[in-house]
């Protein structure tokens, strides 16, 4: 009775400690986005269910060891916060599987993915014709992010103009992100004095941008530091 007792005791003291953390983790590790959420994800199962239900575990080390271990994603997620570099590192980068509408067979051997594989997640997502797939990328989660080609993309009220389906469409390229300028990402097009003129005609200083990407169609988004919202929308 006493083992019974006890290992009731244990799993609700697990259980109130698990939904303590969940709520103050927050919504990354619960979408598995990363390898060190994924990781994490499944060490917190484990601890949680050692924790409540072996009695055979002393009950204090093992819960200063699950402390100890949220403790580490906090300071890995505050350097990762801090540093796109060790980001890149420890969350990964997402492969391209289709680039221009020709499939790369060398990332996908890197990664042991398969045509299978390819065939099915695209399905998955109502695609069923490879030859309508423009750009194609596997994200560290797993998924498959697909960007069509212009002729097949879902109808809005601006395509209502036939020119728009000669358009090309490229692969998105970041040349700020947190602040920090990505020279790998610009090129004759796109160069860096270019961008410094973009902002420059809209009186902004690259010091001040957060994020500056070049979008599917060609054009530039900025997003600043300072948004400049008196009362900004904070609902999850």
């Amino acid at each position: 009775m006493h083992l019974v007792s006890e290992a009731i005791i244990r799993t609700c003291i697990s259980y109130i400690v698990l939904m303590v953390v969940s709520l103050w983790v927050g919504k990354q590790v619960n979408s598995h986005t990363n390898y060190y959420n994924f990781a994490l994800s499944i060490t917190i199962g484990s601890f949680i269910g050692n924790m409540g239900f072996d009695t055979n575990l002393h009950f204090v080390p093992m819960i200063s060891s699950f402390l100890t271990l949220i403790l580490i994603y906090f300071f890995l997620s505050f350097i990762s916060a801090n540093s796109r570099p060790f980001r890149r590192w420890l969350s990964g980068q997402p492969t391209v599987i289709i680039e221009n509408g020709k499939i790369l067979d060398a990332n996908m051997k890197k990664i042991r993915y398969t045509l299978d594989d390819l065939n099915q997640q695209l399905r998955e997502q109502g695609i069923f014709d490879i030859f309508e797939v423009e750009y194609a990328l596997l994200e560290v989660s797993g998924k498959l992010s697909v960007l069509k080609k212009t002729q097949y993309q879902n109808v809005s009220m601006k395509d209502f103009n036939p020119a728009n389906l000669n358009e090309n469409v490229i692969l998105p390229k970041e040349l700020i992100m947190d602040g920090k300028i990505i020279e790998k990402n610009f090129n004759q097009n796109f160069s860096k004095q270019w961008l410094e003129q973009e902002l420059k005609s809209r009186s902004v200083q690259i010091k001040a941008v957060q994020y500056a990407v070049i979008s599917s169609n060609g054009s530039l988004f900025i997003d600043l530091f300072d948004d400049h919202l008196d009362s900004p929308l904070d609902t999850e």
